[in-house]
């Protein structure tokens, strides 16, 4: 389980990618490089970390199902993972 403050640091992080998304490509379609330096730094889409939507976890984050690799293995043991098949030869 991945620590609470961490979670809501980029949970924070990514309200404010959130609030700034239109601001940041109005001024990156002007080519006005100062007005990009002047928004928040957790504005960047860049600073955010994909994190397992269950723990919070950081590692091993797999996109296509949002979780990381543990999560995973476990849903996909118990069939809660739609279209997911423990493969065998």
């Amino acid at each position: 389980m991945a620590k609470k403050s961490m979670v809501l640091k980029d949970k924070k992080r990514e309200e404010m990618y959130q609030k700034y998304a239109a601001k940041r490509a109005e001024l990156k379609q002007a080519g006005d490089y100062e007005g990009l330096q002047k928004l928040p730094r957790n504005s960047s889409p860049t600073r955010r970390k994909n994190r397992d939507m269950l723990t919070g976890r950081p590692r091993s984050y797999m996109r296509r199902f949002g979780m990381d690799r543990l999560n995973f293995r476990e849903k996909a043991s118990k069939g809660e993972i739609p279209g997911v098949v423990k493969s065998s030869w």
